[in-house]
């Protein structure tokens, strides 16, 4: 039996859908009637290979761990742990070397979240399949399957491979993890046009995808890597893995620090050994420089903060997959948001009614059935005894359906239809319980729904005149056969189609999906229904509008995102008409200013002009997977950091390609909580405004650290230069500046990282992701608090040493107190970078407080603790020297503070960082 490998051209995935039947029953050598015979299928089976999605052959393990160690900082670290450890400070070298490797094995764990989201998408399709091999029907393993094998679907099952659908009785499929449509899409057998966009080939089922209602038979036309579902695992592979802008600045200050000190301590050695002085003793000056001026405490503060930003989200419901995507979220520029289940309650809900001539807003939204209707103008809800149309129009979508709504988990559910769902939603708001409905009026017979009608329609009733017939579907199908309309007083009057294609026309370009409803009585005793039935005679009951409505709290957060100066755009598979309408309501942009655009006019785009267009558009509709990840990389070019939410399948590649990608927790698929950095537990897009503002908090305490800790390291390597340079004493020796970049890090330091979020967090536009990680008057900064470190050294050294009787080591012992209180003093400074302390308050955080006591202590025992001077070299003190050392720090505080007064106004500072 001759076949044509279904990949054998790049247009493989689209000519399907575009074929006859029987062209693809021929191209594909399959029998409809008798699917393919065992033999044949072993061969294609050794052919194409089993049904399963495989992930591309990635960095061996051994690879990617060694990787984690390629980085400039690490490079300095390790070289300080090398120093450390030729110094016989094993345990100093110890805790260097230590916080390395516990980097890098995180790094390493965090790495394989692109393999753990191809493994979802391979549980994906690891199903059973029902099939048709030797004109005889039995169930395989899914990862049997091969081209050609005739396929048997019924409602309930999971789709096996992707399909060519040749028969069809009323199937309906759920793709919204794949398209991201909302509603079950109905199947069809029919050829389409070649340029359709995937969500709209629904003569075709797709791997993955969940049959909701009827049966179907179809020819497998894809297996494995091949099917859709195989095209995203690969996209996820290809997606490239970006790192975030903390480390790159992290990154770009590494290497500068590298060349830096590297440059200085070669300068020291050789202007040393030029002076004649001995080139072991001027070794050790470059050693000590070099130790001064690494800093041995960022990577653990680096880690800490994250940590520490990751814990507060967990507490506001999001939970973070790697730690970088803490600091992400607050440099977040634009979040681009999938619809259907984020922005929206992924529920579908009656929102508009028209029935008797009168117009009904029905309040509530999703599967709750709290709600009320009300009449057009009315505050209070509509009396039902009142409103016999309005009541016969629910009671016709109450009955006229086979769905049930359930509670899981605390939370309403469907188990059928959504639309259906919707309608017994609607009727309980108005006393119309389900149960009770049906009990009053049983149902004797029915027309189920098929895509070729439209329509369904039911028999209810007890015996004789008391029954009646009801039929739901689209309007097109229903109106021509009504007679008549039921009138507000509940009595027949005249139909005015004009008036109700009027009605349909104005709710439709709302985004409403519109269904119409209608009755009829038949004769006495009739126990059986037939399309004969129900083509003429009926009475037009009224319209029901329903939407998947946008969440409440989403609307908020929105326009929260808004004012913080991050763009949202929806970037979604669902119509345009519903997406712009949508995306109104919840706020993206002005009515005026939204701009929306759909896949197939994203195609014509080039690649060129594609930026424009995607910084200028609000909403994407219909948009493949692909397009997805072009419209990410687009915002990228421009230099956007780029959040994307999302919680379906064809959300994954995406979400791993944008800076941080945001999944669903509740509905998400495994796939997308696999590619993302960060998941929702409540699937609530407020949710992100909460981790937006801890983003940025995490993001201000990293920074405040920074340009805390760069003046010690850049003093201390200041110190060795200018001695070395005019050819006098070292003021410190290397095991005195291990100790203080160690213990200031630990007590001083890390307490900044502690630090409350600053108020007016989410009022100020997002940090440019271009600007360097310290600004021009941070560097400005460092460099004041730098020169006062270098400066109160040497004076406090040459003091001491012009005293009568005091030593060297008492002369360095001041001058590491010196360092040490300048650096006590500036940690109070830091804790606002714009602000006084005295606006923010002393007391607001007592970790700093507790902190300098510390740092107070051990100094303290640095200097008397007999064990610690003859470790460190260092001695006792007389009260004098201690006066002048606090003068030293006194003056470098109320320098900072006054700098910050003339740059900032008063004191008191603006909510925006010092840019």
């Amino acid at each position: 039996m001759k076949t044509t490998d279904p990949s054998d051209s790049a247009e493989a995935a689209a000519r399907w859908h575009h074929l006859e039947t029987a062209e693809v029953t021929r191209l594909l050598g399959s029998d409809p009637a008798r699917g393919l015979d065992e033999a044949e299928a072993a061969t294609r089976l050794r052919h194409y290979g089993p049904n399963v999605v495989t992930g591309r052959r990635g960095t061996p393990a051994w690879r990617r761990f060694l990787l984690q160690f390629h980085q400039p900082l690490v490079y300095i670290l390790l070289a300080a742990s090398g120093v450390t450890a030729f110094l016989h400070e094993w345990v100093d070298s110890g805790v260097i070397f230590g916080v390395v490797f516990i980097n890098a094995i995180i790094g390493y764990l965090q790495e394989s979240k692109a393999e753990r989201a191809i493994d979802a998408l391979s549980r994906l399709v690891l199903t059973e399949a029902t099939v048709r091999r030797g004109g005889r029907k039995r169930r395989i393993p899914s990862a049997e399957l091969v081209p050609g094998d005739v396929v048997l679907l019924q409602s309930g099952d999971r789709v096996p491979a992707d399909l060519r659908l040749f028969d069809v009785r009323n199937l309906h499929c759920d793709e919204s993890a794949l398209t991201g449509e909302s509603l079950p899409v109905a199947k069809h057998t029919d050829p389409l046009d070649h340029d359709i966009a995937l969500a709209d080939r629904k003569n075709q089922a797709y791997a993955g995808t969940l049959v909701t209602a009827g049966q179907a038979e179809g020819l497998v036309w894809a297996t494995g890597d091949k099917t859709e579902t195989g095209r995203i695992a690969w996209l996820i592979s290809e997606a490239v893995e970006i790192s975030t802008p903390l480390t790159r600045k992290i990154a770009q200050f590494s290497r500068l620090l590298l060349w830096v000190i590297v440059g200085l301590a070669a300068l020291t050695f050789a202007v040393g050994v030029g002076r004649g002085e001995p080139a072991v003793d001027m070794f050790m000056a470059a050693v000590a420089l070099a130790v001064g001026a690494i800093p041995e405490g960022l990577p653990a503060a680096v880690t800490i903060v994250l940590a520490i930003g990751v814990s507060r989200m967990a507490k506001r419901r999001a939970i973070i997959r790697k730690l970088p995507a803490v600091e992400t979220l607050g440099s977040t520029t634009v979040i681009c948001s999938d619809k259907t289940g984020t922005l929206t309650e992924n529920q579908m809900t009656v929102q508009e009614i028209r029935a008797g001539g009168r117009i009904y807003t029905v309040t509530g939204g999703g599967y709750d059935p709290k709600g009320a209707i009300l009449e057009e103008g009315a505050k209070d809800p509509v009396d039902p005894d009142r409103h016999p149309a309005l009541v016969e129009c629910l009671r016709a979508g109450v009955l006229c359906n086979d769905s049930q709504l359930v509670i899981e988990e605390g939370r309403h559910a469907v188990q059928g239809d959504p639309t259906e769902a919707a309608l017994l939603v609607a009727g309980a708001k108005a006393g119309l319980i389900h149960a009770e409905t049906q009990d009053a009026a049983p149902r004797i017979d029915m027309i189920p729904f098929e895509s070729d009608h439209m329509f369904r329609a039911t028999l209810h009733g007890g015996t004789g005149s008391d029954r009646v017939i009801y039929k739901v579907g689209a309007v097109e199908r229903l109106l021509d056969r009504c007679d008549d309309a039921l009138g507000a007083d509940g009595l027949p009057t005249m139909l005015d189609r004009d008036a109700i294609r009027a009605d349909v026309e104005a709710m439709a370009s709302r985004g409403l999906r519109v269904l119409a409803f209608a009755r009829r009585h038949p004769g006495p005793g009739q126990d059986r229904l037939g399309h004969e039935h129900v083509r003429a005679g009926l009475t037009f009951l009224g319209l029901q509008g329903m939407i998947d409505p946008p969440r409440a709290e989403a609307v908020a957060a929105v326009a929260s995102c808004r004012r913080a100066g991050i763009a949202v755009k929806m970037i979604t598979g669902d119509h345009a008409v519903t997406a712009r309408v949508i995306a109104g309501r919840i706020g993206l942009a002005d009515e005026t200013d939204l701009r929306a655009i759909t896949g197939l006019e994203l195609e014509k785009v080039a690649d060129a002009d594609l930026p424009d267009v995607a910084e200028a558009t609000g909403v994407f509709a219909r948009v493949a997977p692909e397009q997805k990840l072009r419209l990410v990389r687009a915002l990228q070019s421009r230099g956007h950091v780029v959040a994307m939410t999302g919680d379906g399948v064809n959300d994954a590649p995406a979400l791993k390609q944008a800076d941080i990608g945001v999944a669903m927790g509740i509905s998400g698929t495994d796939v997308a909580k696999g590619a993302a950095s960060m998941v929702l537990t409540d699937d609530n897009f407020a949710s992100i405004e909460a981790a937006v503002e801890e983003g940025r908090g995490v993001f201000d305490n990293l920074r405040k650290f920074i340009v805390w800790t760069l003046p010690t390291n850049l003093g201390e390597g200041g110190i060795i230069l200018v001695a070395i340079l005019l050819g006098l004493t070292l003021p410190v020796v290397p095991v005195q500046l291990l100790w203080v970049n160690m213990t200031t890090a630990i007590f001083l330091g890390l307490m900044l990282v502690f630090e409350p979020k600053e108020s007016g967090l989410m009022d100020r536009p997002p940090r440019d992701p271009r600007l360097p990680l310290l600004t021009f008057q941070l560097i400005m900064r460092t460099g004041l608090v730098s020169l006062i470190i270098i400066g109160g050294s040497f004076w406090l050294f040459h003091h001491e040493l012009s005293r009568h009787g005091e030593t060297t080591a008492e002369a360095r012992t001041a001058v590491v107190n010196t360092i040490v209180m300048v650096e006590t003093a500036y940690l109070f400074s830091c804790r606002s970078l714009n602000r006084s302390l005295f606006s923010i308050g002393l007391f607001t955080n007592r970790l700093a407080i507790l902190g300098a006591l510390g740092m107070i202590t051990a100094q303290l025992a640095f200097t008397y603790a007999p064990v610690m001077n003859r470790l460190f070299h260092s001695t006792p003190l007389e009260a004098s020297a201690w006066a002048r050392i606090t003068a030293v720090a006194v003056l470098s505080f109320f320098a900072v503070e006054l700098e910050k007064w003339i740059r900032f106004g008063g004191g008191r500072g603006s909510d925006r960082p010092p840019e």
